[in-house]
């Protein structure tokens, strides 16, 4: 097998990462996680007017594991934080999270002890979609850029380019600053 200059996959395989990726992109199921207002507009995007289901994304699935993309819809509590994330850790791979709304992403106006300031705190979110509450048609578009996304994605690469962490690996303290601790 050859490798083409531009790309480290081989070229028979770049055929097949393409295939994988059609499929994906088309056959999304979002996890339900609403939890505020903003749930109420991610259920009229799943309604006939707005119908996900153009997408492939027609099914909201109960349960983590028959899940791949996570909607966060509304504000997340800090008493609510540890059970995203276990639902997050439950969902196979591969998986995606869309920030659904203002209060999702950056914590919207509670800015207090309560609630989460953003949920890319927790978990690795691919998708922001803002508003307070964001209409439907501004989830659909943030579910149509997740496709696009997907569909750029190389499952075959031997690089780590797609694996995504949230959590950064604390820095080395300098020796400049030891005479102040």
């Amino acid at each position: 097998m050859g490798v083409t200059p531009k790309e480290s996959t081989p070229f028979l395989v770049a055929p097949l990462e393409s295939l994988i990726n059609w499929a994906r992109q088309n056959s999304l199921w979002p996890a339900q996680f609403g939890l505020a207002c903003c749930a109420i507009e991610m259920m009229s995007t799943a309604a006939s007017r707005y119908d996900m289901a153009r997408f492939g994304m027609e099914v909201f699935r109960a349960s983590p594991r028959q899940s791949d993309v996570m909607i966060v819809a509304g504000r997340v509590s800090q008493k609510m934080a540890p059970v995203l994330r276990t639902i997050y850790d439950q969902m196979l791979e591969p998986k995606w999270v869309i920030a659904m709304g203002d209060c999702a992403s950056t914590g919207g106006i509670y800015n207090n002890y309560a609630i989460l300031q953003g949920v890319d705190t927790i978990v690795p979110v691919d998708v922001y979609v803002a508003g307070c509450p964001p209409r439907p048609e501004a989830l659909l578009d943030g579910l149509i850029l997740l496709q696009k996304k997907i569909r750029t994605e190389r499952p075959f690469a031997k690089n780590s380019a797609n694996k995504r962490s949230v959590y950064k690996e604390p820095r080395e303290q300098s020796e400049e600053f030891d005479e102040y601790f």
